[in-house]
């Protein structure tokens, strides 16, 4: 078989296949290859009018194929798999060649075949790739890892199929090793605490507003045009104005309210407690998925008391609905903004440098936590490339202080009548545990030297303090 391909596809999923098109419709030759060979046969026969692909049924006519250096991604499913396709064809590449895994990979499990595989000489490169099936088909966001010299090679291909906003690609190198899977891992936190913000302003909108469905949807896509603008917001308004067919009631009401998770939501949470990194907001959107699924447990609640507020007036409803627009939007800028801070502490325990400016300019198209104020966020990481937070730049920190009052009433609204917010309430508690003068952690010291001598700092000079508890009444401290 003639090296001819440009770049090599193995694993025809959905996510693989539609990304393989891609690369063909842009003028690559792709290779293209699946365990089962009638998915690589079905693929050509289908779509063989939207470019030049070749078909190989092993790994040998698969590696034979590509042109040197050779570049193959892997599209299976994470973990045994991915490293089960990587033992068959790592014996048949030569140094430099590129192996790229474009699955929803753990990150530790990406620097640990980076390793391995480098010490082969061979360039190993995690890919995040967002944007589910129709963005792998018509224009993902592509965040890759790996070596500089990988990307350089790879960079136009990635480029080229990426979704472009205002002229530039969503797809960028992201840093070395596992920092582009890191990144993608962040996104789908991100992408978790976005959608449960959504949804529980939805639930105060049909619960404490009193609207329906469709007015809910109304409601939604005015928002879309605003400052809320976004994909997950464009989308929540199609589906509340959706009627399901056999019931003819509204499509909202027949879902079963247990939602599922995949993962990479989890590994956000389990990662930000490893670094330290406060994502409240991710880890109760985690939560709340998985309490939703709870059915044994939510039935044992059923029934108990809770909150109780007469209905509001249409008027009232109103005021409200401007109320949980300023809670959604800070709640948001929270989510993000802790999203960011876990990538600046994963890039300093991992050494990464990573290019905050350029992790909001690819998230702009493509992927699914594409939202209007992601250019307003790379344009501040422009302006100040050591910017700490969000709430550092005056337009964003101006709206958080719009919001105050809207926020705070819409947290207590929920409170008092018993609907659950965890994520808003979340985002507002990390709000206010940032800007604190002074934080009740003082008293978790002084217990924790109490019980485990584990010493305490002082505010009036430095060191490392302990003090002899034994003595009820008259301790004594020592340096």
């Amino acid at each position: 078989m003639n090296a001819s391909a440009s770049i090599g596809v193995t694993g025809l999923g959905v996510m693989g296949r539609n990304l393989a098109r891609n690369f063909a419709r842009h003028g690559a030759t792709v290779a293209v290859h699946n365990r089962s060979a009638g998915r690589t046969r079905a693929l050509v026969q289908e779509f063989g009018h939207e470019g030049t692909f070749v078909a190989a049924e092993s790994a040998e006519e698969f590696v034979a194929a590509l042109e040197r250096p050779r570049k193959l991604i892997i599209m299976v499913q994470a973990g045994p798999a991915t490293d089960a396709v990587i033992e068959e064809f790592v014996p048949l590449l030569d140094a430099g060649d590129i192996v790229v895994d474009g699955g929803n990979a753990h990150f530790a499990d990406t620097r640990r075949r980076e390793a391995a595989l480098r010490e082969r000489g061979l360039h190993f490169v995690g890919t995040g790739i967002s944007g589910g099936e129709e963005g792998a088909l018509n224009g993902p966001s592509v965040m890759v890892g790996g070596s500089t010299e990988s990307y350089a090679v790879l960079g136009p291909l990635f480029e080229g199929i990426s979704a472009h906003v205002d002229g530039e690609p969503c797809a960028a190198h992201i840093g070395t090793d596992g920092a582009g899977h890191f990144v993608k891992m962040v996104h789908n936190g991100i992408e978790y605490a976005d959608m449960q913000l959504i949804a529980e302003a939805y639930d105060l909108l049909r619960q404490v507003a009193g609207y329906t469905p469709a007015e809910i949807a109304a409601v939604f896509r005015r928002w879309n045009a605003g400052r809320l603008g976004s994909y997950l917001i464009e989308i929540t308004a199609e589906v509340l104005a959706h009627t399901d067919q056999a019931t003819g009631a509204p499509f909202v009401d027949v879902v079963a309210d247990a939602a599922g998770q995949k993962g990479t939501g989890r590994w956000t949470v389990q990662t930000a407690l490893d670094l330290a990194s406060p994502v409240t907001a991710v880890a109760q959107a985690t939560f709340a998925r998985a309490a939703s699924g709870q059915s044994d447990l939510r039935a044992a609640y059923r029934g108990l008391p809770g909150g109780t507020t007469p209905p509001l007036s249409r008027t009232e409803a109103e005021r409200f609905t401007s109320q949980v627009e300023h809670a959604l939007y800070a709640s948001k800028v929270i989510a993000y903004d802790q999203g960011w801070t876990m990538i600046q502490d994963a890039a300093a325990e991992y050494g990464w440098k990573i290019d905050l400016g350029a992790v909001a300019r690819i998230w702009r198209g493509g992927c699914i936590i594409r939202a209007a104020f992601l250019d307003r966020i790379r344009a501040a990481y422009a302006a100040d490339r050591d910017l700490v937070s969000l709430l550092g730049e005056m337009e964003f920190a101006m709206e958080i202080t719009d919001a105050q009052v809207p926020w705070r009433e819409t947290v207590a609204s929920a409170t008092r009548r018993g609907i659950p917010v965890p994520a808003i309430s979340a985002a507002l508690a990390h709000y206010d545990t940032l800007r604190a003068e002074r934080l009740p952690a003082a008293l978790l010291q002084a217990q924790r030297d109490y019980f485990g001598a584990h010493t305490y700092a002082r505010v009036d000079r430095p060191g490392q303090f302990h003090t002899h508890w034994a003595t009820p009444g008259r301790p004594e401290t020592t340096n």
